[in-house]
């Protein structure tokens, strides 16, 4: 591996300066491929931190909230929400086909036949 380029100079990066280096180029890299500016969950906010509105979570830098996109919370939450637009979408195509068919059935503790009540004219009460 070629380290005359890197921090260091010298040919010979410590770990701290080749992780910091690691991290500025995986920030670089993330920067270049994702646009914050189009993903429609991000936000930042006036204090300069950045908040993920699916998850509401608040993060210090970009580094942090991309790494919260990929990260467990947000990707569970995104399968959850596409489970839930799935069951709306054919929830509604089933209602639309099955809107002719309407099943009948008795309800619980309601007897099976109905009860009237006629007076006899012939009989008269006395008060």
């Amino acid at each position: 591996m070629d380290f005359q380029q890197r921090a260091g100079g010298d040919g010979v990066a410590n770990g701290s300066e080749s992780n910091r280096d690691r991290r500025e180029r995986l920030r670089q890299l993330a920067l270049e491929t994702i646009n914050l500016a189009k993903n429609p969950y991000s936000m930042r906010n006036c204090v300069g931190t950045y908040e993920c509105r699916f998850c509401l979570t608040s993060h210090n830098n970009e580094g942090s909230y991309l790494a919260h996109t990929q990260g467990k919370k947000h990707q569970s939450n995104l399968a959850r929400r596409a489970v839930r637009k799935n069951q709306q979408s054919s929830d509604i195509v089933q209602s639309i086909k099955c809107h002719s068919e309407v099943r009948k059935f008795i309800k619980i503790g309601r007897p099976g036949y109905n009860v009237t009540k006629q007076r006899d004219p012939s009989v008269v009460l006395i008060p």
